[in-house]
């Protein structure tokens, strides 16, 4: 599975030479409200299966959750379902907070 930290994604957002990813939030609902990555699609976890339809097979798509492990998992199971562009944020929105942006709500 390919991962990403923090700095190597803010880096790539700011890249504009680069077309940036589908930035995938696949937790909660109420901790995509707390904080989240500004553009991000928010889809929890348990709906990937039904939605599966809303992703573009074809663009990069970075799977994000809160540290890293639930994203983990959706990666698995969208390689799974075929698509071979997606990479999991290592450290996820706490990873974000802690090197990019330290005004970010963690909890």
């Amino acid at each position: 599975m390919r991962q990403i930290d923090s700095a190597q994604l803010a880096a790539w957002l700011a890249n504009p030479e680069r077309l940036p990813p589908l930035l995938l939030d696949v937790r909660e609902p109420w901790e995509f409200q707390l904080c989240h990555i500004a553009g991000s699609l928010p889809m929890p976890m348990g709906s990937v299966p039904a939605r599966l339809a809303e992703l573009d097979r074809e663009r990069e798509t970075v799977v994000i959750c809160h540290h890293g492990g639930r994203s983990a998992q959706v990666c698995i199971f969208l390689a799974h379902q075929g698509f071979e562009r997606v990479i999991n944020l290592a450290g996820g929105v706490a990873g974000w907070a802690a090197r990019v942006d330290p005004t970010m709500p963690q909890y």
